[in-house]
């Protein structure tokens, strides 16, 4: 069971590069854009992000990201080496993804503090882990990849598998508590019956969502 878990979280593989540009990952980041005063600030306004939050975890922007203009992320490893690149792209077009990832993996996008703040708080997706941040929550995103040292990492910790309410985040949580073995595993959900943290922050508002955190962490 254990090595077929392993199996199932490392079977993600994604470019080292922007296919025909072969670059390092920091030449990329490097060629990016800041955030404020593009068309990526609007987007990230659009989903309840303040652009604080979003230039404080990272975010850049990227015109032309293997193809489209998309927001972008790097992850970083326990060693905060840069190891991804996460894009999110502006628009939606049939028959596109509407992410991209490039790099080795192993990372995290860590949002206030990320994995070194307690309690340690796992979510999904990048504008998962956003969202919290924008409610006053630090983070760690791991955009559905393999994040190795996060183990060692949260040994003897408490983390809370704030991952997407429905069949497949259980099926994460059950994943993630069998793995996280060494630490004290706990579940949160989005409020009610919403599907995620940004869809959740985009129709009940910040203050909803803070209270609403706040009060699961307070009855643990």
């Amino acid at each position: 069971m254990w090595e077929n878990m392993l199996s199932f979280m490392a079977r993600r593989s994604d470019p080292l590069c922007i296919p025909g540009i072969p670059e390092s990952l920091e030449i990329t980041l490097a060629r990016l854009e800041p955030l404020a005063s593009s068309a990526g600030a609007s987007y990230v306004e659009r989903r309840g992000i303040p652009l604080a939050v979003a230039e404080d975890a990272g975010l850049r922007f990227s015109p032309n990201f293997a193809g489209r203009p998309a927001v972008v992320q790097p992850l970083y490893d326990s060693e905060n080496q840069l190891v991804s690149l996460h894009a999110r792209y502006l628009a939606y077009l049939r028959g596109h993804e509407k992410m991209f990832t490039i790099g080795p993996g192993g990372g995290t996008v860590n949002v206030a503090g990320g994995w070194r703040a307690n309690p340690l708080m796992v979510v999904e997706g990048l504008f998962d882990a956003l969202s919290l941040g924008a409610c006053g929550f630090a983070c760690v995103a791991t955009i559905g990849r393999w994040v190795p040292w996060l183990r060692e990492a949260s040994a003897g910790r408490a983390v809370w598998l704030a991952l997407d309410a429905g069949r497949s985040g259980e099926k994460e949580v059950a994943r993630y508590t069998a793995f996280l073995c060494q630490s004290q595993v706990k579940r949160i959900l989005p409020p009610e019956r919403d599907k995620d943290w940004n869809t959740a922050l985009v129709k009940r508002g910040r203050a909803t969502v803070t209270t609403w955190v706040e009060r699961q962490l307070e009855r643990a």
